[in-house]
């Protein structure tokens, strides 16, 4: 597997020239990367307009995808930007209402892509709604969905932030049956392409599918894909959509790790992948011996459901960060730990012997309030685009969400915009520690 962007700019760096382009370093070393970080020079090629060392490198992730694939160095949040703008005009060319199908445990970027595009949501509930992070919706619930609302498209969070895998074959074989688009954030999931059976959405029928590479391969933050299912037609060009979207000034250094990335996937990682995530089901089954209450499905995510062993979630941190062991995501119930094929053994060993020394105590009976659907006043865009002010959450019930409130991680709404805020809503809001929000003011 060839490396042409890294070559070109490995080959730069080390050429003696008077650099009197962008950026202003000048290759003078601050950080230590600087000389490797250049702009759009002669023979680097343009990200949006790609004919040269990028389009080759595009070329080889698509062979490994077995998709036509395209680099964002804005992470999957510029790719689900773009998935959503094509659907949209999917709808426009197809007559059809930009109406999207969507899991409501969506990130908040696909909602800021909505009111950006004006796309219109009906959210699909998660069957079991004790937490708002996970959405287990089945291919019954979308089909259902689908014959009431007659969307232009399906949106799925698989794996979401907590590990749990959907059963997006199944979910693809209804929407190609009722002929609506299925796309699927798989910012978790790039390596699911790799395991002994594909667990990859586009392999599974998918769409379109944005992963972030940077999350669980080897890119640099901001390192992601969108994929396109192949023979997939669409009424504009994906590079155009993507320059909607995206900064003029891509990193070269986050696509020199996308193309490094297809070397390193070339070079036996399907064979390390498979080491490592026996390694994590090794250790998941001793926690489990042990009294632990483990959630999902996902092979390179450990979340433990701290308060069923006896601790809060931040309490558990604690004890995890004095050992020196720095986890993904933490909240008051859950603690989130994510593996790759670059840790060490070492590091398994540390973990599950840190994990394993932890007394059980009682079960802690205080639980997250139940997360019950919201009341639609607006669409997504109105809220965005109206008049707003801040208040404090406990001055919130009755109000609309004008912006969403949640940081990332894990960046999931537990209000949508537009939605009105409920005595739930504000427990909710209370429970997670949200102190303020953002309300449409009304005249």
């Amino acid at each position: 597997m060839k490396t042409p962007i890294f070559d070109f700019i490995e080959k730069y760096a080390t050429k003696d020239s008077v650099r009197l382009h962008m950026p202003a370093h000048k290759g003078e070393k601050y950080i230590g990367v600087e000389p490797f970080d250049i702009t759009e020079i002669q023979g680097a090629d343009s990200l949006y307009h790609a004919d040269g060392i990028i389009a080759k490198s595009e070329k080889n992730a698509s062979k490994i995808f077995g998709a036509n694939t395209f680099y964002s160095t804005e992470g999957s949040s510029l790719c689900i930007r773009t998935m959503v703008y094509l659907a949209v005009q999917y709808a426009t060319e197809n007559g059809g209402k930009p109406l999207i199908l969507a899991g409501r445990n969506a990130h908040k970027s696909f909602i800021n892509s909505c009111a950006l595009c004006g796309a219109e949501v009906n959210w699909i509930y998660p069957q079991d709604k004790s937490n708002y992070l996970e959405c287990n919706v089945s291919a019954e619930q979308v089909e259902k969905g689908i014959i009431e609302s007659k969307p232009i498209a399906v949106y799925l969070t698989s794996p979401d932030y907590l590990g749990n895998i959907l059963d997006v074959e199944s979910i693809a074989k209804v929407c190609k049956k009722h002929g609506v688009l299925l796309m699927v954030d798989n910012a978790h999931g790039s390596y699911l392409k790799f395991l002994e059976k594909s667990l990859h959405p586009i392999d599974l029928g998918a769409d379109m599918c944005s992963d972030s590479a940077h999350k669980t391969l080897f890119a640099l933050t901001g390192g992601a894909y969108l994929h396109l299912r192949k023979g997939l037609k669409l009424p504009v060009n994906v590079k155009s959509v993507m320059a909607l979207f995206g900064s003029t000034s891509p990193s070269y250094l986050t696509l020199a790790s996308l193309d490094i990335t297809n070397l390193e996937l070339s070079k036996g990682y399907d064979l390390r992948l498979k080491e490592v995530t026996k390694r994590i089901h090794e250790i998941k089954q001793k926690l489990i011996s042990c009294g632990y209450s483990l959630v999902g499905n996902e092979p390179l995510k450990l979340t433990i459901e701290t308060k069923k062993y006896g601790y809060s979630g931040e309490e558990f941190y604690k004890i995890l960060s004095t050992e020196k062991i720095e986890c993904e995501y933490f909240d008051s119930d859950v603690i989130v730990m994510m593996f790759s094929t670059c840790n060490h053994e070492s590091d398994f060993e540390k973990v599950e012997k840190v994990l394993l020394s932890v007394r059980k105590r009682s079960e802690i009976d205080r639980i997250a309030p139940k997360f019950i659907e919201r009341k639609r006043v607006m669409s997504i865009r109105d809220a965005v685009m109206a008049k707003k002010r801040v208040v404090k959450v406990n001055d919130a019930l009755g109000k609309v969400l004008a912006f969403d409130s949640v940081s990332c991680p894990p960046a999931v709404p537990i209000v949508v915009c537009g939605e009105k805020i409920d005595q739930n809503a504000i427990e909710c809001f209370v429970y997670y520690g949200i102190e303020e929000v953002t309300v449409v003011e009304y005249k």
